[in-house]
């Protein structure tokens, strides 16, 4: 199989196996238009196995939404088929808009339009809880 390198976009690499396809969807790739290559389960001597997300296009990725999902995933930013920055991801101490509060007695599930934040609990676990109402995410 031959994927072509790209001359100006992104790839996200070191994404967990088997995470690629739910990275593709909370970014909203499918709303591009461009070429966006997904490969799964490719060998890794660090990782085993990981995904790889090619997107031909320039694109403001929000690191909140990748670090949330996979806090090991690598951000490459091409230009002129070149990498130009590698950007590490972290757990984000907030989600603002990226997850919507499950509680139905909670102010989001009741009144449209209020923001959905969640804030770090326990970074260890990875749990987030709701400013409001404090559930879990």
């Amino acid at each position: 199989m031959k994927i072509d390198s790209i001359q100006n976009g992104i790839v996200l690499d070191h994404i967990t196996a088997g995470k690629a396809l739910q990275v593709y969807h909370d970014l909203e790739l499918d709303k591009l238009d461009c070429s966006v290559a997904i490969l799964q389960n490719v060998k890794s001597s660090k990782m085993g196995k990981k995904d790889i997300l090619k997107i031909d296009k320039e694109y403001d990725v929000n690191l909140d939404v990748l670090g949330y999902i996979d806090p090991d995933i690598t951000v490459s930013i091409i230009k002129d088929g070149q990498t130009v920055e590698k950007k590490k991801l972290a757990l984000p101490k907030k989600l603002i808009n990226v997850k919507k509060c499950k509680n139905p007695r909670c102010i989001t599930s009741t009144e449209p339009g209020i923001v959905h934040i969640f804030k770090l609990a326990d970074e260890k676990n990875r749990i987030y809880r709701c400013i409001y109402c404090e559930a879990d995410k």
